[in-house]
């Protein structure tokens, strides 16, 4: 991999992580804070768009700008879409018991790890 790559997925994981603040707080104060609709929203937009460019970005466009876009962007806008994009292609490829578990322990995994975290931080630095 060269560093011109690098520097594309960082520049598009730059516009990636602002895009992420600016709708997800902004469809958050609109919703307000009942459920996490700001997060739903990216994750949503996210593995929409990247259903769509994954196919685009093969057939037309350069390496470096899937890297920028797909990796960089989308990667930072929400790690949902890569998931939900490698669940959809194990679908397609009617590994369904590869796509449901893909989905089981990344949900159980992700939530579970969240969850230790939360429960150790609260051990060691509550006072």
């Amino acid at each position: 991999m060269s560093y011109m790559t690098l520097l594309y997925i960082g520049l598009g994981g730059f516009f990636g992580a602002i895009s992420r603040f600016l709708i997800a707080g902004g469809v958050q104060k609109l919703f307000g804070g009942f459920f996490p609709v700001g997060t739903l929203s990216v994750n949503v937009i996210g593995s929409f768009i990247i259903g769509f460019a994954a196919l685009w970005f093969e057939q037309v466009i350069a390496p470096e700008y899937r890297a920028f876009f797909i990796t960089g962007f989308l990667g930072a806008l929400t790690t949902f879409s890569t998931f939900s994009y490698e669940t959809t292609m194990l679908i397609e490829q009617s590994a369904y018991y590869r796509a449901f578990l893909n989905i089981a322990l990344n949900v159980l995994f992700s939530v579970g790890a969240t969850i230790v975290a939360m429960i150790l931080f609260r051990k060691l630095f509550t006072l």
